[in-house]
């Protein structure tokens, strides 16, 4: 009988050995695991996540999985639901343009929490990270989404499910059950928390992670799927289409792992920010101007980004999804990283006034999965009555515009240092960097913990 993409999704999965991943392979895997691990530290000072671990910790009872930034070891749906709602707080976790989403933070911090649970090495870790990465991005390219959805949570938890299936040494039969499962018991997610500021947006990734690691203990339970996870979710209920072949395409063509072209953010905001924010960056490199000298901006964007166009957004989380506030900050402060949307600084009287000079329009040929052709430009109307222009394809830390291995180390140390101290910060770069020679993942979480 045929075997349909599901098979060979599950097969991808369970049967792919380390030696099949070539060291570009990797290589990308570590600096994913290192840039997940940055954002997990830097989310895990914020105070709700400082409670939420703690409220694990209660509710978990005793386990071998690390709380990162804590001294707390959980039971590892617990670790994997608070390291993960962490990573995505402070925005600044990498992503996939070709499958949409952020496909790390949806599979590392339970490739990590499982493997730590069960002493898996640190090979096998990494390869339940790629192998998971792919299957979250392979789904999201075969996916056209409702317009009102936003996919955060949703295609991440049958990536969660298929690492962890992996570190549990599933074959590919029972690996596509529990696939099968993560799909029904994915989350539903809009876009209004994000608008809003809802924290509980931050949420989507940890219970999406959560659901992924349980999907794979209850198929060991005898707990059945349906017959087509992916298809029964995105071709009615979440999505207006699902193609199957997309999914296969290309699957296990040695150096084209979606984990070797992703994106890491240089922008503590939403992705449909950093072209923009490229743009502006370009003009201001090649002839600073000043807030005052600004008449009015406008910006070009895809159409789903017409929802991020309040200027006075409420909070820090609005703010990452706020054009005209992060266009604004970039102008007035110089600065596009963590401290930027800090609450202080949210409600700057400089940042808000330039910010409601900010226009937004859409041009529905632009498209974050498309590399032909542009996906933000940027006018910037002068008060002398000059207009300064730029666009950008592809913005910087794209796998297509790739930021310095510098720039990305700076990064990390920028959100780990505060919670790591000085000293540990440049032992987990080297830890992460030997990953693949560890007999057990706990040497690198022992890293991590505050214990």
């Amino acid at each position: 009988m045929k075997q349909d993409y599901l098979d060979q999704l599950a097969e991808f999965v369970a049967e792919t050995r380390w030696a099949n991943f070539d060291p570009a392979a990797i290589a990308a895997a570590k600096d994913v695991a290192l840039d997940t691990i940055g954002a997990m530290l830097a989310g895990s000072r914020l105070s709700e996540n400082a409670n939420f671990a703690g409220l694990a910790a209660t509710m978990s009872g005793p386990g071998q999985a690390t709380i990162l930034g804590h001294g707390h070891r959980v039971q590892p749906v617990w670790a994997t639901m608070v390291n993960a709602t962490a990573g995505v707080s402070l925005e600044m976790d990498e992503g996939n343009r070709l499958g949409g989403g952020h496909p790390s933070i949806h599979v590392t911090p339970g490739a990590i929490a499982v493997g730590e649970d069960l002493g898996r090495s640190g090979s096998e870790v990494l390869a339940s990270i790629i192998v998971g990465y792919e299957v979250i991005s392979r789904i999201g390219t075969a996916t056209t989404v409702k317009a009102e959805v936003h996919s955060h949570g949703t295609w991440g938890t049958i990536g969660t499910a298929a690492a962890t299936a992996r570190l549990m040494g599933f074959d590919a039969a029972q690996t596509r059950e529990a696939m099968n499962l993560a799909m029904s018991m994915s989350p539903a997610n809009t876009w209004t928390p994000c608008i809003e500021g809802a924290t509980v947006r931050n949420l989507y990734p940890g219970r999406s992670g959560f659901q992924g690691v349980m999907a794979a203990h209850l198929s060991q339970c005898g707990y059945t799927a349906i017959a087509d996870g992916p298809a029964d979710l995105y071709r009615t209920f979440l999505g207006d289409g699902f193609d199957p072949e997309a999914v296969t395409e290309g699957l296990g063509t040695s150096g084209s792992l979606r984990i070797q072209q992703n994106y890491f953010k240089l922008h503590a905001c939403c992705l449909y920010n950093h072209p923009v924010l490229d743009a502006v960056q370009d003009l201001l490199r090649e002839e600073p101007f000043a807030p005052a000298d600004v008449k009015n901006i406008a910006v070009t964007a895809p159409p789903i980004a017409g929802i991020m166009d309040d200027p006075h957004p409420e909070n820090m989380l609005a703010a990452k999804f706020s054009i005209p506030y992060a266009v604004a900050a970039a102008i007035c402060y110089g600065r596009t990283d963590v401290t930027a949307f800090l609450p202080e600084r949210v409600n700057d009287a400089d940042i808000r006034n330039l910010a409601k000079r900010v226009a937004l329009n859409a041009d529905p040929e632009m498209n974050l999965r498309r590399y032909d052709y542009p996906c933000a430009r940027v006018a910037v109307r002068l008060t002398d009555g000059r207009i300064r222009h730029a666009e950008v394809t592809s913005q910087r830390g794209d796998f297509s515009n790739p930021a310095g291995r510098e720039e990305l180390l700076g990064k990390f140390d920028l959100l780990s240092r505060d919670t790591l101290g000085d000293g540990k910060v440049q032992r987990v770069v080297e830890a992460v960097s030997r990953l693949d020679q560890m007999s057990d993942v706990g040497e690198l979480t022992a890293l991590l913990s505050t214990a």
